[in-house]
Order: C-alpha cells, then structure tokens, then sequence
C-alpha cells in the first residue's frame, strides 16, 4: 500500500514538473507563433513611416518553415523578397537571425545577425540584444536591440538602436490571413 502511494505521488510530482514546463513564458510565445505555421499575412509600417526602403509598400510575413525547433518567416517589402526571419530555440531560449539574399539566390554579405533571448521573456513578448557576431560583422548595429511581439491579433517586428534615434517597428495583422507568396530569394518550392 504504501509502495503504491509512493508511486502515484511521483507521478503527481513527474505531472506537475512537465505542467510547469509547457507554461514556460519562451515556450508559450513559441507555440502561439507556431500554431500560425503555414499561414501568411498582411502589415504596415509604423515607424517611422518616411522609411525609403520600406515607407509606402506592400509588407507581408509567411510562417512558410516550422519544426520543433525552428521557425523561418519570409519578410516580403514590395516585390523585394530577400529577407527571412529565423527564430530557433534551445534549452527553452530563443534566438533571431536575419537571412538576406539577392535574387539569384546567393547570400548577402551582411548576413545572419541578429542576437539570443537573455531569459525566457514573457509569453507575448522576446527581446534579442545584438549578438558577437553581428557586433563584428555590422558595427553600428552592436547596440541594437529587437524584439517580437504576438497576441491574438498581431505580430510585430522592432528594432531599437540604443544611443541612437534609430527605431523601427512593422505590425502584421494576425486576424486576416492573406494567400500564400511565391518562394523568397534563395528558397526552392
């Protein structure tokens, strides 16, 4: 009898523990990103609206590639399809890499910077500061600080350079999904 409590409280305890794991504030972030997976949607820019690369175009985002641990959303400005968000986790943090390409598919030379989650963050809500690598490869950039926000009805992207006026911040519209774009720069169907 007693053997028999003993084991229903480790399976109490072994339940709790795995409970508490998939209500980790990175891990709840990662699967409302995830259960948007194959979708793609619409957005504008909001700051700041004179932005010559991105002011006055069509922005769309595509959750075109997720497994369990990687998620890569196709970031469309116009008919300039170079850019792909590349969210990954491990050990329950999460990390942003940008993945720029030319036409022909090649690489940019400025490529894969971005930075890693310092904790878990909140539920809605990853910061990543820039990494050594994009300290390196882009030095201006060495302060940047980016973030992603989703709740039930958006995503956002944003960029905020610490000692500087550079701020950006784009708002896709999670409540109306948009057809599928065709394949980013550097992408095969």
């Amino acid at each position: 009898m007693l053997f028999k409590r003993i084991l229903y409280l480790i399976a109490i305890l072994i339940s709790l523990q795995s409970i508490g794991q998939d209500q980790t504030p990175s891990l709840t972030f990662w699967k409302t990103l995830q259960s948007h997976c194959g979708k793609a949607y619409a957005g504008t820019l909001e700051i700041p609206q004179d932005d010559e690369a991105f002011g006055g175009k069509v922005l769309r985002m595509h959750l075109r590639s997720c497994t369990e641990n990687e998620i890569r959303i196709p970031f469309y400005v116009g008919e300039d399809k170079s850019r792909t968000w590349i969210l990954s986790m491990q050990n329950g943090i999460i990390s942003l890499k940008h993945d720029h390409r030319h036409k022909d598919g090649t690489m940019d030379a400025i490529n894969f910077y971005g930075g890693t989650a310092t904790n878990q963050g909140k539920a809605d809500v990853q910061f990543f500061p820039a990494d050594v690598h994009t300290q390196t490869s882009i030095p201006e950039a060495a302060t940047n600080v980016w973030w992603i926000t989703i709740d039930d009805t958006s995503f956002t992207y944003n960029l905020r350079r610490l000692g500087t006026d550079r701020v950006f911040r784009v708002v896709m519209d999670l409540t109306k999904p948009i057809d599928t774009p065709e394949a980013p720069w550097g992408w095969k169907d």
